[in-house]
């Protein structure tokens, strides 16, 4: 029976490790075996939600839209240089809860924004 700790991001069991690394099938998360603490956001065991450019995002920030964004379902876009202000981090598929003047209320992705 093998001894490797669940992926830390899914919480997948079946893992496997490749080189110096730890990688989950599921999800393709790789990681450091001495890394398992640090990348969930240290001793409290809370995410730690970054923008496009690595820097810490918070509730309240604001940020800006790094590229035009297509909304699902309609012929509006996000368009790139969008400030968002006042944002709300979530534990989602997308992390920012958010309302965008002229748009509404959405979710987007901390991948797409970058800290204003």
């Amino acid at each position: 029976m093998s001894t490797l700790p669940p992926c830390p991001k899914c919480n997948f069991e079946y893992t496997y490790e490749d080189g110096g690394n730890y990688v989950c099938p599921e999800c393709a998360h790789e990681w450091q075996p001495d890394a398992v603490g640090a990348e969930e956001g240290g001793a409290a065991g809370e995410k730690v939600y970054r923008d496009a450019s690595g820097n810490v995002l918070q509730d309240g920030d604001t940020v800006t839209v790094i590229k035009d964004l297509k909304l699902k379902g309609s012929s509006k876009v996000v368009k790139m240089g969008t400030k968002v202000k006042n944002i709300r981090l979530v534990d989602s598929d997308h992390d920012i809860d958010c309302k965008i003047d002229g748009i509404g209320p959405m979710s987007l992705k901390s991948e797409f924004v970058r800290k204003a």
